[in-house]
């Protein structure tokens, strides 16, 4: 055994439990109802409550749905920090919670959307939990176990999957960021909060 051989369990956790630890949580703390469902543009999907919205699909089990449409339109709807969280907390980790961890089925079409920015952030943090417990328990030899007929690339790895779901959340988490700081300098000269 070489002792000099990195855990690479911990290396693939450290990439995104440090990044979450050390920037993102910190920056998402405060968020209100307002940024949550603010959109700077004119017709981008969002959380809404069911039977408001327009969008081709309206998925979700609960009181809010989440807008979409099959196949996506060409160029992409703007997506506001409630859709963001949304698609992290359901399509990112939540089904991966449930295909790979135990975790209760999810789907877009079974979530209950949150209503507000707490209730959110409260289905972020249990997912992501969730996600780090699972990651946790791998052993090395299943970290390079193909992931099989759960994922839509069944050829790769466990591995594979951890670091596409820490890049998807590192991506779609600093899109939530970039809309915070845009929030607030927009609404600041504007005073236009919805």
């Amino acid at each position: 055994m070489d002792t000099n051989a990195p855990a690479w369990n911990r290396v693939l956790r450290d990439q995104w439990e440090w990044h979450w630890t050390h920037q993102v949580r910190d920056r998402l703390a405060g968020l209100t109802d307002d940024e949550y469902f603010w959109s700077p543009v004119p017709d981008a999907w969002s959380v809404r409550p069911r039977g408001t919205s327009t969008a081709p699909v309206q998925a979700g089990a609960g009181d809010y749905t989440i807008d979409y449409a099959f196949p996506q339109p060409d160029p992409p709807p703007f997506t506001t920090i409630a859709w963001r969280l949304g698609h992290v907390i359901v399509g990112v980790l939540a089904v991966r919670n449930a295909a790979h961890f135990g975790a209760p089925p999810a789907s877009y079409e079974t979530w209950e959307y949150a209503g507000t920015a707490a209730a959110a952030l409260e289905q972020l943090d249990a997912q992501i939990d969730t996600w780090l417990a699972g990651v946790r328990g791998l052993s090395e030899e299943e970290l390079l176990t193909p992931v099989g007929e759960k994922e839509f690339l069944p050829e790769l790895t466990m591995a594979d999957l951890v670091l596409h779901i820490h890049r998807e959340l590192i991506h779609h988490l600093a899109e939530v960021c970039l809309l915070r700081d845009l929030y607030l300098h927009s609404t600041a000269t504007t005073g236009v909060t919805r």
